[in-house]
């Protein structure tokens, strides 16, 4: 990673699958000019990671916490990642 990058992984809690939560967070994700990836788990939860200028991971762990409209969010829980495996781009996945 390159000096004032981060990456981190991402849990979020609450009403998150079925509300359009994964493309919004790509869409946000891109804005930011972060790279990364977003799923649903089996538990109801999504996961992220997300890599990219400090400034603009720490500003997307505030968005996660709203969402999009439909969403309502209970938690979001992250953990620093120092070497994320991640390509150029945001991917959605299953």
């Amino acid at each position: 990673m390159a000096i004032g990058e981060k990456a981190l992984r991402a849990r979020i809690t609450g009403k998150v699958q079925g509300v359009n939560f994964r493309a919004w967070t790509r869409d946000e994700a891109l804005r930011l000019g972060l790279r990364g990836k977003v799923s649903n788990s089996p538990d109801g939860s999504v996961d992220a990671l997300i890599a990219g200028p400090e400034a603009a991971v720490s500003q997307m762990v505030e968005l996660f916490w709203e969402g999009p409209p439909a969403a309502s969010v209970a938690g979001v829980e992250t953990m620093d990642v120092s070497e994320p495996d991640l390509s150029d781009g945001f991917r959605i996945e299953r």
